[in-house]
């Protein structure tokens, strides 16, 4: 994929993350789910929403369906990623064949007019494309809808080395003394945990390595540092926008958030990263609306207007857009779908120790984020923040 793709779409992520609230029990947002489809309206899109839509995109209008139609088919490729996109129109409503032409194929559907039944067959896209983590289509219909799009990146991964599960109890913080899913497990790659700097603080990076080319990194702030200066630090860490170092060049002590590094009596020369955290999963929904400019979707709303005559001879404008994600973190790996739609009307050793070792430490204990980051091209698929563990 396009490295310019990679950087717009990375670039919605971390502003989408730096405003994202955490929620009760955590968030997970999926950025490269929403690109495209905004990408494919800013091609048939014209005047004030065209230049909103290319400013949330972060390129010209006029490339937007064909870097749209090169990242689904790279993501296409990625294993243990799938990725769908449908395109529903209710029947009567002209679309323009130039436009039309540049969705996916098999992605062209019929709306009825029938709410309910829209509905049932739009949920039964959503839960098909997504292998049941996401049973519902996260779209408004009535009768006068008269257009959706949506997509549906869903990720399976299973880890190269898997966790081994425990039951404890974190011995401080907001998790302290409350019986929680525990993985473990040890490496000797201590530079599986880096540690970078923002503007809150240092952030404590773990690469979890999946098997298909996709990684899993968890993130952890300062205590008190807001989650989105975290994200957003992180985010700039995996995307090598900023420097971040490894365990075995830091100092001994606690160079970073739940990390701890020295030099220690050992049985084998050989150094050893510990590593301890917690099984999640965390489901959200956003209404992108709420963040309107963000998306670049202020304009398009005004029902006033005609904002997609590229799309259609029939005016239109965007009633709603909306995601609801799922992110799923286990001992053997973890699973990650997003659905996304926008609708319109008119993730044995000797006795004594012979060695002296480099020994780390990471812990995390306490509320964290995660990204799932494609390996090779540093695309960020998914952002979230765990705010609540597994319990047995």
């Amino acid at each position: 994929m396009k490295n310019s793709t990679v950087r717009a779409v990375n670039r919605l992520t971390t502003r989408w993350a730096a405003q994202a609230p955490a929620g009760a029990r955590g968030t997970v947002l999926a950025a490269a789910g929403v690109w495209p489809l905004l990408a494919l309206l800013a091609d048939g899109s014209g005047g004030a929403a065209r230049a909103e839509l290319e400013e949330a995109l972060g390129i010209p209008a006029e490339a937007a369906a064909a870097a749209a139609r090169e990242l689904l088919a790279a993501l296409a490729g990625v294993r243990g990623l799938r990725t769908s996109t449908g395109l529903w129109a209710k029947t009567g409503l002209p679309l323009e064949e130039d436009w039309a032409a540049k969705l996916p194929a098999g992605a062209r559907g019929t709306l009825t007019g029938d709410p309910d039944a829209d509905a049932r067959a739009l949920n039964a896209w959503a839960s098909d494309r997504t292998g049941g983590l996401i049973e519902r289509m996260p779209v408004c219909l009535d009768k006068d809808s008269l257009l959706v799009l949506a997509s549906a990146p869903t990720l399976r991964l299973r880890w190269i080395q898997p966790f081994d599960e425990a039951y404890g109890e974190p011995f401080a913080g907001p998790w302290a003394d409350r019986p929680v899913r525990m993985l473990l497990r040890s490496t000797s790659l201590l530079d599986r945990v880096r540690v970078a700097h923002g503007p809150s603080g240092a952030v404590t990076l773990l690469e979890v390595d999946g098997a298909a080319g996709v990684d899993v990194h968890l993130v952890l702030g300062e205590a008190e540092a807001p989650v989105g200066d975290t994200l957003t630090t992180a985010i700039a860490a995996v995307t090598k926008a900023l420097p971040a170092t490894g365990a075995s060049l830091l100092p001994d002590g606690s160079p970073g958030p739940g990390l701890a590094v020295g030099t220690v009596a050992a049985y084998s020369p050989e150094p050893r990263l510990d590593i301890e955290t917690v099984a999640f999963e965390v489901r959200s929904e956003h209404d992108l609306l709420d963040h309107a400019r963000l998306f670049g979707l202020e304009t398009a709303t005004d029902r006033d207007h005609d904002h997609f005559p590229g799309i259609s001879s029939h005016p239109l404008a965007i009633a709603s857009a909306r995601q609801s994600a799922l992110a799923r973190f286990h001992a053997g790996g973890f699973e990650a779908a997003a659905v996304t739609a926008l609708g319109a009307v008119a993730g044995s050793a000797p006795t004594r120790p012979r060695y002296r070792a480099r020994r780390a430490e990471v812990r995390f204990d306490r509320p964290f984020g995660f990204l799932t980051v494609h390996r090779t091209s540093r695309l960020v698929l998914a952002a979230g923040w765990v705010a609540e563990p597994d319990t047995p």
